[in-house]
């Protein structure tokens, strides 16, 4: 046989399982999803903090007789993550919606769906007006 070729034969074998160690490592359990397949394990929930409580109000005045679901009187949060909540409820809600002057303002009459977002962020909404 030439001296060049590699052996595809199977050779010998590694001696040793290079995985064999990681059974006895604490490593947590796999979860097998739909197809058999194992999922990497669920990282641990954050623990729910209180951020205090908003205001979340129904409005028709100044907009043509349109109806506006808005969220106001945060405290301690940013612009920032004003547009992120604000584009968690637009995209939940299905409608428009902005920030402005530091309120949320969502199109429509959508205070259920917004409620359940805000406490899901850790917020304490409180419904007021209309």
């Amino acid at each position: 046989m030439n001296e060049s070729k590699i052996s595809i034969n199977g050779g010998q074998s590694l001696g040793q399982n290079p995985f064999a160690g990681l059974s006895g490592a604490g490593l947590p359990a796999a979860r097998p999803n739909a197809l058999g397949r194992a999922l990497p394990p669920k990282p641990p929930l954050p623990p729910e903090k209180n951020r205090g409580r908003v205001e979340l109000r129904r409005e028709t005045g100044g907009r043509g007789g349109k109806t506006v679901t808005v969220v106001d009187g945060f405290v301690g949060i940013g612009l920032p993550e004003k547009e992120q909540l604000s584009k968690k409820m637009r995209a939940a809600c299905g409608c428009g919606g902005t920030v402005k002057d530091g309120a949320i303002i969502i199109q429509g009459d959508q205070r259920e769906t917004i409620a359940a977002i805000l406490t899901a962020a850790g917020f304490r909404p409180v419904w007021s007006g209309g």
